[in-house]
């Protein structure tokens, strides 16, 4: 292993006889660093996601979640998120400037040291941490891990020296896409270089915070400081405050959800006094739209859990629903609906600025296999509709496979069915989102930020099919 310019700070010569200074663990009484657990956790969580390929949300879970982290007080959880996701965000980019530094590939065996490195690295490179802390809480990990023990003069030399020269770094490392290759690729066949590239950008931006609301969305918007946007969601701006806290929280004036996820709900006709079914509701958002427009809606979710917290948002909201526990591709109610509302479980690209792990968690096998449970799930929600009715297909996907495509070879099964496609006229502002055949189909390049409010939203699919048997 070479370390450039620095193998001799990072592997300096011992007189002979010298045993070297005792390691910490050694030492029982030594108190512990502070940050130290946090960073721990931040590099577990880290290799749990890049190298097992774990979803984030279930580990940042206080209930169900990684150990090392519900451990923790909020301070110290609130900065391991900080850590992750800003780690997710540039992973690419910090991978570049570390292999740059440490000059050979480390050795199989220390990969737990990649992930200690890239802990630091995001800290040193992006985050408000003093630089020194980040360094010596590193060194600090590899020494009281026994698999990198012998790395912590290594891992000491590349991080000072990383951040000597982060300038440098991070200008070299500008052209370095932030999205990983497969999934680069896959954005550049689909959208074209151009649109490829802001949907990538597009990750290191704030997300936006959205609001739905149940009326006067322009009159919330001048309460909060808001922007009504081409959806009707109202957006906040940038810095907000804690959302429970803000006016119209506690009396359920609205909730939160992107202003893309609001769109599925809007594509049906008039629900007023209608059979509604919302397949896959929870946590809840699309479920408050339909309720809110009158129908009376079947709420459905295979899991209970999810369930209960999809009860207790529209509780808060006051809006009524029947939630029923079941695997919707069971479900055989006794009477057909007028509308059903199907979001399908997906691949979730298009949710990568609020979910950076994405990218890291999924690839393109997963989508093959998603785009063929969707199939499934939309061949028996058509079986759910009365003849006449609707049925209004989305995910928050990016890949055709799992929309477009996906759809047209149902409907070339299903003669009876066809798309009822959405006007541009009917969407000033969303004309870009909206495809030839009349479906929804946004990317998180879409809405630029002002000077005040954070831009972009989620990347979604949408279609509305009507049942003309």
């Amino acid at each position: 292993m070479v370390l450039n310019d620095d193998r001799r700070r990072a592997h300096p010569k011992r007189h002979r006889g010298s045993r070297g200074p005792k390691p910490p663990e050694a030492d029982a009484n030594q108190p512990e660093k502070p940050g130290l657990r946090a960073r721990q956790a931040a590099a577990k969580i880290l290799a749990a996601v890049v190298d097992r390929r774990t979803p984030l949300d279930g580990m940042l879970d206080l209930e169900n979640g990684n150990p090392a982290y519900r451990q923790l007080n909020d301070a110290d959880r609130a900065l391991v998120r900080a850590i992750l996701n800003t780690a997710l965000r540039h992973l690419p980019r910090i991978e570049a400037i570390l292999d740059t530094l440490v000059g050979t590939p480390l050795p199989e065996g220390a990969r737990a040291l990649q992930h200690v490195l890239t802990v630091a690295a995001a800290q040193i490179l992006y985050l408000d941490v003093p630089d020194h802390s980040a360094v010596d809480l590193a060194v600090e990990q590899a020494q009281l891990d026994p698999r990198n023990r012998r790395f912590a003069s290594l891992t000491n030399a590349v991080l000072r020296r990383l951040s000597r020269e982060k300038a440098s770094h991070l200008t070299a490392t500008r052209a370095v896409s932030v999205i990983p290759p497969w999934f680069h690729e896959r954005l550049v066949a689909i959208y074209g270089a151009d649109h490829a590239a802001r949907i990538a950008a597009s990750l290191l931006e704030p997300s936006s915070i959205d609001l739905t609301v149940k009326s006067d969305a322009q009159g919330w918007a001048d309460r909060l400081g808001g922007l009504v946007l081409p959806t009707g969601s109202v957006r906040l701006p940038t810095a907000s405050g804690a959302i429970p806290a803000l006016e119209g929280f506690e009396a359920g004036e609205w909730w939160v959800q992107d202003a893309a996820a609001s769109l599925p709900a809007k594509l049906f006709s008039d629900l007023a006094g209608k059979r509604v079914a919302d397949l896959c509701a929870a946590p809840g958002g699309k479920t408050a739209q339909l309720a809110l427009a009158g129908g009376e809606v079947i709420a459905l979710d295979q899991s209970g859990n999810r369930l209960k917290r999809l009860i207790g948002n529209l509780a808060r909201l006051g809006l009524p629903v029947t939630a029923v526990e079941a695997n919707m591709a069971d479900y055989r109610p006794a009477e057909l609906f007028d509308a059903v509302l199907l979001d399908a479980p997906c691949s979730s690209t298009g949710t990568i600025r609020k979910h950076p792990d994405v990218l890291w968690t999924k690839g393109p096998e997963d989508i093959e296999k998603l785009a063929r449970l969707q199939e499934r799930l939309l061949r028996h929600a058509m079986t759910l509709v009365k003849p006449g009715g609707e049925l209004v297909f989305s995910n928050c996907s990016l890949d055709p496979n799992e929309g477009e495509e996906m759809v047209s070879r149902v409907l070339a099964d299903n003669p009876s069915w066809r798309i009822e496609p959405v006007s541009p006229a009917d969407w000033p502002g969303l004309e870009a989102a909206i495809t030839p055949r009349g479906e929804f189909r946004t990317t998180p390049a879409m809405l630029p930020a002002t000077a005040t409010h954070a831009g972009g939203v989620d990347g979604f699919y949408a279609v509305r099919l009507r049942n003309g048997a």
